[in-house]
């Protein structure tokens, strides 16, 4: 199976992670249990906690700190960068030197819906709801349920749905 998988020396893995084929991990950090599907890229300084889900075809860019126990659906995509551009001002291509990482933050017990896009510069809070499609674009707090583009409060978490989770 290790054929199929590209994990550079540098990254950081947990006690009982599960890899799926086809993952690309760079330069980050995965907690203990946590099981990451195919087709899934994490870059260099990005954190997965422990006992996360991240479903296929997601992709987490530098600056994402994921915590624990958070769930992410199929083909979801973070930003790390507000105005990105291929080239300078003087028309050469950019390099690392060129830009900042912008962070983004996903708390604990969240869930983020399948194909929903994160940008940068955001907190979801903890036990957030992040509905599938959503186009994050600011903070979401914690037991929210957020949905459509831009995401907007659609409700918050009933106390019973606190308690199960």
């Amino acid at each position: 199976m290790s054929e199929f998988l590209c994990i550079a020396p540098d990254v950081k893995l947990g006690k009982d992670v599960k890899l799926s084929r086809f993952i690309n991990l760079y330069g980050c950090e995965v907690g203990d249990e946590t099981k990451i599907g195919a087709f899934v890229e994490i870059q260099k300084n990005a954190r997965v906690g422990r006992r996360c889900k991240i479903s296929s075809h997601t992709f987490i860019c530098e600056g994402v700190t994921i915590e624990d126990e958070v769930f992410v659906g199929h083909s979801v995509t973070f930003i790390n960068d507000s105005y990105p551009r291929a080239t300078t001002g003087e028309g050469e291509l950019q390099s690392e030197q060129n830009w900042k990482v912008e962070t983004t933050v996903v708390k604990r017990k969240a869930s983020i819906g399948s194909g929903a896009t994160i940008l940068s510069n955001v907190v979801i809070g903890e036990n957030a709801i992040v509905g599938a499609g959503s186009v994050v674009t600011r903070d979401v707090p914690s037991n929210a349920i957020v949905v459509g583009n831009p995401a907007k409060l659609l409700r918050f978490i009933n106390a019973e749905a606190r308690i199960a989770s």
